[in-house]
């Protein structure tokens, strides 16, 4: 059970974002592309739990100071050995360097998200600015790795949506961090403040509804009653950030919402329909 909480099968939802090309490009009609863009989830999966459990033992010391992560994580609290946790991370890579034969061109991608965390964990989680950055651009490579799973071109849009929806995300993240446990939790939160991270966010959740809006009104102008959800989903998560103290983990907060997670899901059911209607 310790080295399942290790794995952090609950960030998993994360790397629904592998999917975004499936539904946009209406491949989802494919057997075989739905094959090839499940084979990616997993596969980032795979390279996501190598890439928390990383963390997790270059941060040992730390997390067992951390009044949180002492108790939650595994390797903090003692629940798994330190041993036991690197024999699951080479069984992990070991995971992906067999992929590799499988799907190559999506492998590669991997590659960059694990250079991408690897230098994050070491050096780039300590600048302010990059941090943020280093988090919205494991989304960015998430999409393009459903995009090169499927062979399909997609939409500068889609990436541009994408980096801004995942910056207001982590600058959330960063500002639910300050709140709770101040500068401590982190080296880099002494270079931010609450109202820094506000604005950031502000920005980031402007810029994700104005590209997404444009996204669909210029490549699939069939989606445009979806921006409401979109707007909707936003409004309801920033809500969950002020008044029910949420957003420090995006996953929590969407399985704790019924809200939240039922605009996600009308949101794909309307987009799924539209797209059949035009396909047909």
């Amino acid at each position: 059970m310790g080295l399942l909480r290790l794995m952090r099968p609950k960030q998993w939802v994360k790397n629904v974002f592998v999917l975004a090309p499936l539904l946009f490009t209406g491949s989802f009609l494919d057997f075989y592309s739905v094959k090839k863009a499940i084979l990616a989830v997993v596969l980032f999966c795979v390279a996501s739990s190598a890439t928390s459990i990383l963390n997790d033992i270059h941060d040992i010391e730390h997390d067992r100071k951390h009044p949180k992560k002492s108790q939650s994580r595994p390797l903090a609290s003692g629940q798994v050995k330190q041993p036991q946790a690197i024999g699951l991370l080479i069984i992990l890579y070991a995971i992906l360097a067999l992929g590799y034969f499988q799907e190559p061109k999506v492998i590669e991608v991997i590659i960059a998200y694990l250079a991408l965390n690897l230098a994050y964990t070491f050096v780039l989680k300590h600048q302010p600015v990059i941090d943020i950055f280093c988090i919205a651009l494991g989304f960015v490579l998430r999409v393009y790795a459903g995009a090169v799973a499927l062979t399909v071109p997609v939409s500068s849009w889609m990436f541009v949506t994408t980096l801004c929806l995942a910056l207001y995300l982590a600058a959330i993240k960063r500002r639910q961090e300050l709140l709770s446990s101040g500068t401590e939790g982190r080296k880099v939160l002494a270079h931010y403040s609450v109202s820094l991270v506000d604005r950031y966010a502000q920005m980031a959740a402007i810029g994700a509804l104005l590209f997404y809006s444009l996204f669909v009104m210029t490549a699939r102008p069939e989606m445009v009653m979806t921006i409401p959800f979109v707007l909707y989903g936003l409004f309801r998560y920033w809500f969950i950030v002020e008044t029910l103290d949420g957003g420090e983990s995006p996953t929590d907060a969407l399985f704790s919402d019924w809200q939240l997670f039922l605009v996600i899901i009308i949101w794909v059911g309307v987009c799924i329909w539209t797209l059949l209607a035009t396909l047909n």
